[in-house]
């Protein structure tokens, strides 16, 4: 079959890394573009080593009419802010675009500008489909603009995902405790992430509320709730360069089991090439999930207090991001939804 042709904007970052690693051993894929403003006219070589005797020739510059020549669909891992205005310039030229920004994650436009401030398209600010395909599948394979979703979400919508469908949330905030690699910063330097401030310690940041992918969380799950869903999250920094563990904490309706969120979740994500729920009691390790587009889901019951422990553990570059984001593009063209993403983890 002919080949879709791709762009990718923000090659030259982790995210853009990541989906040209992928996309390379995608069979329905030729990519086109690897598109970096910072790093213009660098060699992909030497911007990507990764790449080198694989992707001949240079970075390119930013060029919205030379990518909508040159690409079906696009994706942009540009920054938040950086992203929009450039992607409803390209959907206007009727291209099909997935940003891994999260400039169209929030649909309420009041939210987005209270998180992030201003929008750089807000005409379009709710009219992206939210790109988590196990939630999203039919939607997301009408859409010309997907936003594919934040790596902390990810991990911790899928093991919250079958309590809030079910109504098994009883109204109080939702504890949601997260560890994440420092991948997850990106690729430009900075005091946060230097080795000698992340190599010997863990440590909690943007706590009580100040995390941005805080609303990200409550919408998908107050919207599978059907009512107002509020989130305790704290992320922390951990010393490893892939993965996010999340830890969230509920209190079950009198008379449900464990054994029922465990066969609610298996049923909720048959199908999904992605998602794996073990048996109850298990505790999922980023180990397993490294370099992967899996997302390892479990429960555990604290019998004595009552309270669940709903884990979730994913690659925050993969299912956290770029392998998310072919998961969505495999949707949206009718290919194969595991497409290019089939290979387990780098175990160990």
């Amino acid at each position: 079959m002919e080949r879709i042709r791709v762009s990718i904007l923000g090659a030259s970052g982790y995210t853009g890394a990541e989906l040209s690693r992928i996309l390379l051993g995608h069979p329905s894929v030729a990519i086109t573009e690897l598109v970096g403003h910072g790093k213009a006219g660098q060699p992909i070589a030497t911007v990507l080593p990764a790449l080198a005797g694989i992707v001949p020739g240079n970075v390119l510059a930013h060029d919205a009419a030379r990518t909508a020549a040159a690409a079906d669909a696009i994706f942009s891992c540009l920054p938040h802010g950086a992203s929009a205005t450039l992607c409803a310039e390209l959907r206007s030229k009727g291209k099909i675009v997935f940003d891994l920004s999260a400039d169209f994650r929030l649909h309420d436009l009041a939210e987005h500008e209270r998180w992030y401030g201003h929008h750089g398209a807000p005409s379009l600010a709710n009219s992206a489909v939210y790109g988590l395909p196990e939630l999203h599948r039919d939607a997301i394979a009408k859409a010309d603009l997907i936003a594919v979703p934040g790596c902390f979400p990810t991990a911790s919508i899928l093991p919250l995902a079958p309590l809030a469908k079910h109504g098994w949330l009883d109204g109080s905030p939702l504890v949601v405790d997260a560890k994440s690699g420092v991948s997850g910063a990106g690729r430009s330097p900075g005091e946060r992430t230097h080795f000698s401030e992340t190599s010997e310690g863990i440590r909690a940041y943007k706590i009580a509320g100040s995390h941005r992918h805080t609303p990200e969380i409550e919408q998908e799950i107050t919207e599978l709730a059907g009512k107002s869903v509020r989130v305790i999250f704290t992320p922390h920094l951990v010393p490893m360069t892939r993965g996010i563990l999340s830890s969230s904490y509920v209190r079950l309706p009198s008379g449900v089991t464990v054994q029922q969120v465990t066969d609610a979740a298996r049923a909720m994500y048959a199908g999904s090439p992605s998602v794996f729920v073990h048996d109850a009691g298990a505790c999922p390790d980023t180990l397993w999930v490294r370099g992967s587009n899996r997302a390892h889901v479990s429960y555990t019951l604290d019998e004595r207090t009552g309270w669940l422990l709903a884990q979730g553990a994913i690659d925050n570059l993969v299912k956290g991001a770029s392998g998310q984001a072919v998961q969505c593009f495999n949707v949206r063209f009718g290919l194969p939804e595991g497409a290019a993403l089939g290979s387990p983890a780098m175990w160990p």
